[in-house]
């Protein structure tokens, strides 16, 4: 089972660049971030004409996550529990083929000292309370996303530059190291030990031609789903492509229940 994470940033303005990728790689399920639209407006009959069914949790113009399965996607929920206030759409999970599976956009944080922090650390106490339920039914969890989270020094291009970034302050990376300790296991990271592994490039100041990333989009499985954990890579062609997102996909291979 192949599972893919990206944030699109708008899936109407890097439709071309998302949709050639699918064509190529065709994983089973696609994990989208920052849809930049409204629910109805997503491009859904682009992506069923790939052979895709389409979750998509939008609002207008910012935030947004999406499902795409070849499966059918069951029992979902569209929203992080926690705070039945909180309209913004940052969350959708459903079981797929007898994984459950979600795609979450964490909030950013900027700038700490406002209630963007606040809220990004509210955020990741409901994540954690949620990923402490789903274990509890003992099932393969995979989840996926933008979490907005530098986890180490060697995720940064610049550690000391980072350290007043929400995406890198201390109380972020507890928080994120918090989840880790309920019992997942980061994909990438427990395959790989190469220092310089991004996934974001900022559009500015040539970071991308220069390699000045970030790793901030992640797999975090839960112990049946690292059980059956083949292998997680970067796929760092689609950042070169025209018109690029500014993330690249992060794609997870889970092998068969029965392998």
């Amino acid at each position: 089972m192949k599972i893919a994470t990206w944030n699109v940033n708008s899936a109407k303005a890097r439709l071309p660049v998302v949709t050639d990728w699918l064509r190529a790689v065709s994983p089973d399920v696609a994990l989208l971030q920052e849809i930049k639209c409204e629910t109805g407006a997503f491009p859904s009959s682009v992506f069923e004409d790939l052979g895709y069914h389409v979750t998509a949790v939008g609002q207008k113009a910012y935030n947004g996550v999406a499902l795409l399965s070849k499966q059918p996607a069951e029992d979902l929920l569209t929203r992080l529990p926690g705070e039945p206030e909180d309209e913004q759409a940052r969350y959708v999970e459903a079981t797929v083929a007898g994984v459950r599976v979600a795609s979450l956009y964490l909030p950013n944080g900027n700038p700490v000292g406002t209630e963007k922090y606040t809220y990004k650390l509210r955020w990741m106490d409901r994540l954690i309370a949620h990923a402490r339920t789903l274990l509890a039914h003992e099932l393969p969890v995979v989840l996926g996303g933008d979490y907005n989270i530098i986890p180490e020094p060697r995720d940064v291009y610049d550690p000391r530059g980072w350290e007043t970034d929400a995406l890198f302050r201390p109380e972020s990376r507890r928080k994120f190291r918090e989840l880790l300790n309920l019992g997942y296991t980061e994909a990438y990271r427990s395959l790989h030990d190469d220092a310089r592994a991004y996934t974001f490039w900022d559009y500015q100041a040539g970071s991308w031609p220069r390699d000045l990333g970030l790793r901030i989009d992640h797999f975090l499985l839960s112990p049946q789903a690292a059980d059956r954990l083949v292998d997680c890579t970067i796929d760092r062609r689609p950042r070169g492509a025209e018109k690029a997102s500014d993330h690249t996909p992060v794609v997870l291979e889970l092998r068969d229940s029965g392998a």
